[in-house]
Formats: structure tokens, C-alpha cells, sequence
């Protein structure tokens, strides 16, 4: 029994040392703290101010503050709300609680092996030290001082000193700091004068601002301030009957200041800010890639070519990956979801660049001979829209005119997971299905990877990687963080991505892109899913390549949506407009068309629109009815070639760029027997 005795007195020691320890502590932190009137006058927070790439400043971010508001002049409504959300004991513990501690400890630990934080026990005491003292930054260290300075402040100023702090300093989302600034932000008037509804939401946004922010998501921001008054009327703040008495649904929103496009971007390259540097206290400049001449006409073309009832999208890459230009949807203000980063729809033919690619990668070339003719793969037969076959044609035809049972055919030749990898190859983060129906686009991908992969075929197969900031330096020009280029990662041989853009030029100058043209070169294809779903055109010239996107955000059919008219004018608009002021750049290769096909109008010798349309099973649908209301998964429109016509010529280069591939890289051939084909020159046959 003497060494429990022995053990009772060292662990009895260690606690009195401990205590001491902390008391001392505790009295070292109260002689250095501010007095409260200092701390009044010494608002804290960072402005951040967005730079273009021509240094012009295009958004100012950072603290707003309204009116500092004595406790005596804070609603009542305001005071017992935040309480009851936040620390619900704040008048009965020294600075910290240990039941909340304790049961947040308990919580921790049913959930340990989930990757989560100690959550929940900081009262708020602890917010306030932390957001005047401290950093967000997660740590054993950073938690101890947390403490300390939370006992030390509830020595040294009363519950109704540290609740004034905390209101008047804590951050309620939209750079407002304070309730006079969060009450004259989304409502328009002073915190003098909350109302219970709005104290209501005021309180809820403190556990997470962008997500509870009622001018970004008003259901959000209203079920959170359910739940605000619902813990009001079980803390006793407020009675059942003052609760019910609230309709949520009637709380008048200040309406949100002009936004223009630009803060699409500035959403996406900020985030990504936290990865760049570390957590910063004073001004920074973060200088952005964004070209605001081209972010105005991306603006302006979205707008002016996005079919009634739809949202658009657009990026424009320049060479090394720099963003020149980001449209997240018609109108930042009512919505900021970014469809151009965010948002995942079937790219339909556009998706036929990584099947091609594939192709070219195992040997096959633009004037390989191959033949449009019935497909039967599987049980799965696709067929083309006009319900006729064009016969003997070669590899560029096929792709000018996006033909279903050529890019089926090529897909099985190479395989569909060969595909899905040379997909995934060049950037495309979203899972892809196998089936033989993936080579019309049937998997969901998002507009910036589609846009980054036809990059890097502009870039003659180097990888592309886009990115938003150049530069962060502080207010006194310090520099921060600068972003390096990486043009070492190669995806395909570079005469593979010639063959590719020699495609990519014929789809643009005779095929289904045909109003993409901007009287110079340019490169691209376009996508459209069933039912008219999207539409897409990516394409590119003289060093910009651009992707757009245009649909519903439910996804339901729009009425002559197709990728080869609005997504195509809206790329030439803009793009006549980005490569204004750039000289003109030949492509490798030149097409030579056939006399033909110089006539003015597409439906002269295709007898068709531009693109048709195909159902699930790649089943002509009659363009003349309405599309089913929902034919299952979306398959890409093409148009046809002529008939019994000639397939398009391409003409070298005077002095040609490409080069053989090295022996020491044999290619696999793909020729005649790769694609069943014959000699192109052979009269095609109607089916």
C-alpha cells in the first residue's frame, strides 16, 4: 500500500505544480493584454486586393465595419441568439468550458479514424481570443495559448465587456465584421434594429459564413436559422410562442451589390490561395492571369448567344494554362455556381477528341481509308442522324462531320478503356465510363478540363495545367509566392497532336463548326447530347483556346441547342476579340475543300441542319418533333458527309513542322484492315 500512497503524492504534486503553472500563466496574459478601449479601436482582418494581368484592380477584398455598438444598444434578441448558439454557458464558466469540452472530447473519440477535429468546446471567450490574437491554424500549441488568453480575458473584463468584443468583431461572411456591418449588409439597415428573425440569421452564419450566406443561398441561411431559434426556445431565451411568431420566409434580404463575371474567377483562383501561402494578417496583392478585355467580351458572348432559359459558360486557356477569361453563368448575382469549374454535363462529340487521339497515338492518319456503314457492337448499334451511310470515306471526313459508327469503330479498334486513359491523360478528373457508347460522350466531365485537354493539342501534345494566380505579394510589394511553369510532361507525340488539329481545322472550316470561324484558323469540335441537353464547342487560334458550354441547370432538353450554333458563334465572338491584337498562326496543315463544299449553306449538300440528333440506342430522332422527355443516356448529334462525295483533302505545309516518329519508336499501323475501309476514292454508298 506505500507505493499508492507514493503515487497518490507525486500525482497530487504534478496537479498543485500544474495549477500553479497555469496560474501564472493566466497572470502573465492578463498584465499583456490591451486594455478594452484599445481593443475597440483595433479592428483586425486582411484586405486583398485581386490584380488583372495588366496590374488594374478588379476586386477589393477584405473587412467591413460598421458602428462599434455599446451592449446597451445591441437588440436583446441579438445577445440571447448568439448565446444560445455559441456558448450556451458563457455566464457561468471562467473562459472555458469543461463540460463542453468534455462532451466534445467524447464526440472526438466515437469518431476517431474520420480525420476530425476537436470541435464544439470553444466558447466565446475562446472565438474572441482567438480572432484577435490568434490564427485559424490548427494546433496543439495554438489551442494552449487559446486557452490562456480566454482565462486571462475573463479576468481582466466583465460577460458583458467580452460579448460586446465578440460582437462587434466577429466575421458573419461577405467581408462584414461586426453586427452593424452583417445587419447593414443583409438587411440594409443599422444592428440597432434586428428583429428577431434577423437575429436569427445573423447568429447562424458565425459557424459558416459562405454556406449560411443569405444573399448566396436564402434556403441555406433560413434552415439555419431554424435551427437558431429552435435552440433559442430550448436554451428558455425565447418562448414557444415568440418562435412561431417568426416567419423566416418574410425577413426583407438587402439586395446584393453589382457583381459583374469577373467573380467567377476571382472565386476560383482565391480559393486556391491557402495552397500558395500561408495565412497572411496584413494586406496582399494577388495578381491574377485574368485578361479584362477578354473577360469583358467572354461576358458579353455568353450573354448575347445563351438560348433563353439557359446558363452559359466559358474559359479561355492561353499557351502555358494562364485563365485570360472565366464565365461561370449568365449572372453572378443570382447565382454563383460556377459551371465553368463546377458543374459536370456529357460533352456528347466533343468527348470524340480522346477517341481520335487514341487512333492517331496506334498508327492510324487523317487520310486512312475507313467506312461508314452499319455498327453492331455487342447488341449496341449506333447509326448516324440523316439515317444513311456515306460509304468509303477517310479518317478527316469521318471527324469533320462527327460520324457515330466511324468514332464506334474506332473506339473498339483501340479499346474503351485505351480511350477513358488518353482522356484521364490529358486531364479529365471525372470517372468515365466503358461501355461502347462512351466514344459519344456519355460521361460527365467539367468544362475546364475539356478546355485544358484541346490546349494541350494546341500545344503540340505538352500537358496544360490551368491556374488563376501569378503572383501574391504584400501591400509593400514583398513577394509571396510566384507561380513556375511545368512544360516538361508530354501526353502525346507531337505529331499525333498535328494529325489531331489537322481534324480539329476541318471540323472548323467544313463539318459540324462551321460558325466558329473568325477568318483565321482556327481548330475545334463541337458536342451536343441528346434531347438537346448541351451544347459545347472547344476550339483554338493563335495560341488562345477556349471552351464554352450552354444548357439548363436541370438538365431538361433546350430547343435547337446544339454545339455547331449558339456554344460556336458565342467562341467566335469572343475569340475575334482575344486574338485581335495576336498575328495570325498558320496550323501544320491546310485544307484544301473539295469545290462542293464551298457552298454557302450547310443543308445545300448535307440536305440536313448541321448536326442531327441521335437517341440512347444512337437512333436518328426526328428534328422535326419535339425530343422525348427523357431518352436515357445523352448521345452526340453529328452531321453526315455528302453522298457518293469525294472526302476532304488536306494539303502540307510548305515547309512542313512535323517529323517522323524516331525509330526507336515504332508505331503500331492501323491501316485499311484497322477500320474495314477501302479506297476512299470509290463512289460511297447509300444505305
Amino acid at each position: 500500500m506505500g507505493w499508492l500512497k507514493t503515487l497518490f503524492k507525486i500525482g497530487l504534486f504534478a496537479a498543485l505544480a500544474g495549477l500553479g503553472a497555469l496560474v501564472i500563466a493566466v497572470l502573465i496574459a492578463m498584465a499583456s493584454l490591451p486594455g478594452f478601449e484599445e481593443l475597440k479601436s483595433s479592428p483586425n482582418g486582411q484586405m486583398v486586393r485581386v490584380r488583372a494581368a495588366d496590374g488594374s484592380v478588379i476586386v477589393s477584398l477584405g473587412p467591413s465595419y460598421g458602428d462599434w455598438l455599446p451592449i446597451g444598444q445591441i437588440p436583446g434578441t441579438m445577445t440571447k441568439a448568439m448565446v444560445a448558439v455559441e456558448d450556451r454557458r458563457f455566464y457561468m464558466h471562467p473562459g472555458i468550458d469543461p463540460i463542453g469540452m468534455a462532451r466534445a472530447a467524447y464526440v472526438a473519440f466515437r469518431r476517431q479514424g474520420e480525420g476530425r477535429r476537436l470541435q464544439g468546446a470553444s466558447t466565446i471567450t475562446q472565438q474572441l481570443a482567438r480572432n484577435i490574437f490568434l490564427t485559424n491554424a490548427y494546433s496543439f500549441g495554438r489551442k494552449f495559448r487559446e486557452v490562456i488568453l480566454a482565462l486571462a480575458m475573463e479576468r481582466k473584463f466583465s460577460k458583458e465587456q467580452i460579448l460586446e468584443l465578440y460582437l462587434n468583431r466577429v466575421y458573419f461572411g461577405g467581408g462584414a465584421y461586426g453586427i452593424d456591418a452583417a445587419a447593414r449588409k443583409f438587411f440594409d439597415h443599422s444592428g440597432t434594429r434586428l428583429s428577431l428573425g434577423e437575429s436569427a440569421i445573423i447568429a447562424g452564419l458565425v459557424k459558416a459564413p459562405s454556406h449560411y450566406s443569405p444573399t448566396a443561398d436564402r434556403e441555406a441561411a433560413i434552415g439555419r436559422a431554424k435551427v437558431v431559434l429552435r435552440v433559442m426556445q430550448d436554451a428558455g431565451a425565447i418562448t414557444p410562442r415568440e418562435a412561431e411568431a417568426v416567419d423566416l420566409d418574410k425577413v426583407d434580404l438587402a439586395p446584393e451589390r453589382d457583381q459583374n463575371a469577373v467573380r467567377y474567377f476571382t472565386d476560383w483562383a482565391l480559393a486556391q490561395l491557402d495552397e500558395v501561402v500561408d495565412e497572411q494578417v496584413e494586406p496582399i496583392d494577388v495578381w491574377t492571369t485574368i485578361d479584362p478585355a477578354m473577360q469583358r467580351a467572354a461576358d458579353a458572348a455568353i450573354r448575347a448567344n445563351a438560348p433563353p432559359g439557359t446558363q452559359g459558360a466559358l474559359v479561355a486557356l492561353d499557351r502555358d494554362g494562364a485563365v485570360r477569361a472565366m464565365v461561370g453563368g449568365r449572372d453572378y448575382v443570382t447565382s454563383i455556381y460556377n459551371r465553368a469549374t463546377q458543374a459536370e454535363r456529357q460533352p456528347g462529340s466533343a468527348f470524340k477528341l480522346f477517341v481520335y487521339l487514341a487512333g492517331m497515338e496506334a498508327g492510324m492518319k487523317p487520310d486512312t481509308p475507313v467506312v461508314d456503314e452499319p455498327v453492331d457492337i455487342d447488341g449496341w448499334s449506333p447509326r448516324n442522324s440523316n439515317r444513311e451511310y456515306a460509304g468509303a470515306i477517310d479518317v478527316r471526313t469521318a471527324f469533320a462531320f462527327s460520324i457515330n459508327t466511324v468514332a464506334a469503330k474506332i473506339g473498339q479498334q483501340v479499346g474503351f478503356e485505351t480511350v477513358a486513359d488518353m482522356a484521364h491523360r490529358f486531364g479529365i478528373g471525372s470517372k468515365l465510363n466503358t461501355h461502347p457508347s462512351m466514344v459519344l460522350g456519355t460521361s460527365d466531365v467539367r468544362l475546364i478540363d475539356m478546355t485544358r485537354a484541346f490546349a494541350a493539342v494546341a500545344r503540340k501534345g505538352v500537358a496544360v495545367v490551368p491556374y488563376g494566380i501569378v503572383k501574391v505579394t504584400t501591400a509593400k510589394g514583398d513577394l509571396l509566392y510566384e507561380h513556375r511553369a511545368d512544360d516538361n510532361r508530354v501526353l502525346v507525340a507531337p505529331w499525333v497532336a498535328a494529325e489531331v488539329t489537322d481534324l480539329l481545322q476541318t471540323a472548323v472550316n467544313t463539318g459540324t463548326a462551321r460558325a466558329a470561324q473568325i477568318g483565321r484558323p482556327v481548330a475545334g469540335k463541337t458536342g451536343t447530347t441528346s434531347s438537346n441537353k448541351d451544347g459545347w464547342f472547344l476550339g483554338f487560334s493563335s495560341g488562345i483556346t477556349t471552351g464554352v458550354w450552354m444548357g439548363r441547370d436541370d438538365a431538361k432538353a433546350v430547343a435547337g441547342l446544339q454545339g455547331g450554333r449558339a456554344p460556336a458563334r458565342a467562341f467566335a465572338d469572343f475569340m475575334r476579340v482575344a486574338v485581335a491584337k495576336r498575328p495570325v498562326e498558320q496550323f501544320e496543315t491546310a485544307v484544301t475543300l473539295p469545290e462542293f463544299q464551298l457552298e454557302p449553306d450547310d443543308e445545300t449538300y448535307l440536305n440536313m441542319p448541321d448536326e442531327g440528333m441521335v437517341d440512347a440506342d444512337g437512333m436518328p430522332i426526328d428534328q422535326g418533333s419535339e425530343p422525348p422527355a427523357d431518352p436515357g443516356d445523352g448521345f452526340e448529334p453529328q452531321a453526315a458527309p455528302p453522298v457518293a462525295a469525294p472526302p476532304i483533302r488536306s494539303a502540307p505545309p510548305a515547309q512542313p513542322a512535323r517529323s517522323a516518329p524516331p525509330a526507336s519508336q515504332p508505331r503500331t499501323s492501323l491501316g485499311s484492315d484497322f477500320l474495314s475501309g477501302v479506297e476512299p476514292q470509290r463512289p460511297a454508298r447509300r444505305q
